[in-house]
């Protein structure tokens, strides 16, 4: 029968109980059909009992053949071998062909290393390593984020180290963007989207305690959860404020520097946030483009002269990446976009590796086996308006 002819409940019943059956060993077939039949008729769906008997014990008797498409059939390999939604995978084929779409997914499914950012206001890189070492973890430096490690053995945040201040749980495409942001000691800097303080306490520790760093976010769960973080890092020069940046900041042109870290569709996050590509839908990405335009053109307002704005995202996707940043470039002629290898501020080595062709920090999966978050640099110019 039709998916749609199951009620909801149920079907929900017949996927998990197929996830068992598939790819779980713990639980004997029998059981699981058991369980799922008796869950059944507990929630009053004893009409549909008979079905999920049978569909069960079928999926159980023939769960090593399967039908499944195989990698000539490109789209519904990607979309159901592959575990995506089907709009997503059509998207990327259509992008980026077959062979790095495949690349894609494969990654997406995989189980992602715990990473840690050395926090340099408490310590180094391999100073961290030593005292994870020591107290039996095993770690390997990342290969793009200068201060990044990738945790190989061992639980870091069961050591006296996770509350040490030392190191940061954080992505390293994450790692990347706070770097790309190319913050220098004494500037005046807004992380206008700030909450939970990753980029926060990184930029902190490159503006080092004669700069300024104003960190901004709107919901109080989230100002409460950046404070945390900057205590526990030991930021104590950021100055934390409620705004909304999307209605608007209460600052001036003064900032050197300002980060819109944007909230978007989280597309790139699929490999650690697996349930977010069934949440997305499709028609959620114009609905981010309109707010990302918006914030950046508040953010816009508080860059000073001849200072930096830096948009970033953690989504895949054009139309919340360089579409945004296109918009925002042909209504405000006096930013331009700028790629960091003709600045004179030399960023580090590991983001030179992973710039595109026009300037933007665009990690992938399949060329640098991280996730394919996006950040675009945006000059004022000196004689701009303000």
């Amino acid at each position: 029968r039709e998916i749609g002819a199951f009620d909801p409940d149920v079907l929900d019943l017949l996927r998990l109980s197929a996830y068992q059956l598939l790819h779980l060993d713990r639980v004997p077939a029998s059981a699981v059909v058991n369980d799922a039949v008796d869950l059944c008729k507990r929630e009053g769906k004893a009409s549909a009992s008979g079905a999920v008997n049978a569909i069960l014990r079928h999926i159980s008797r023939e769960r090593r053949h399967l039908p499944m498409p195989e990698e000539g059939d490109q789209l519904d390999y990607l979309a159901i071998a592959m575990s995506h939604p089907r709009w997503l995978a059509s998207r990327w084929l259509d992008r980026l062909g077959f062979d790095t779409a495949l690349q894609w997914v494969r990654f997406n499914n995989q189980q992602a290393p715990l990473m840690l950012r050395a926090n340099r206001i408490r310590t180094s890189r391999d100073h961290l390593a030593r005292e994870l070492e020591a107290a039996g973890v095993t770690t390997t430096p990342a290969r793009y984020a200068a201060d990044g490690l990738v945790v190989t053995g061992g639980n870091p945040l069961t050591t006296p180290l996770a509350s040490s201040g030392y190191l940061v749980v954080q992505d390293e495409s994450s790692q990347l963007v706070a770097a790309f942001a190319g913050v220098r000691a004494g500037e005046t800097v807004l992380d206008a989207c700030a909450a939970p303080g990753g980029k926060t306490s990184q930029m902190a520790a490159d503006l080092g305690p004669g700069g300024r760093l104003v960190a901004a976010d709107v919901r109080p769960r989230r100002i409460r959860l950046l404070a945390q973080t900057l205590r526990a890092t030991g930021a104590h020069s950021v100055h934390i404020v409620s705004a909304d940046l999307a209605a608007g900041t209460p600052f001036g042109p003064v900032f050197d520097c300002v980060l819109v870290d944007a909230p978007c569709s989280g597309l790139a996050t699929l490999r650690r946030d697996p349930d977010v590509k069934w949440r997305r839908l499709e028609s959620d990405l114009a609905t981010f483009a309109i707010r990302q335009g918006r914030m950046l053109s508040s953010a816009a307002a508080v860059v000073r002269p001849g200072g930096r704005l830096v948009y970033s995202t953690c989504s895949t996707e054009p139309e919340e990446n360089e579409e945004v940043v296109a918009s925002f470039l042909a209504s405000c002629p006096d930013f331009s976009l700028e790629d960091p290898r003709n600045s004179e501020a030399e960023l580090p080595p590991g983001v030179m590796d992973c710039l595109d062709e026009t300037g933007c920090l665009r990690p992938t999966p399949h060329q640098h086996g991280l996730e394919g978050f996006f950040a675009a640099r945006l000059r004022k110019q000196t004689s701009g308006r303000t």
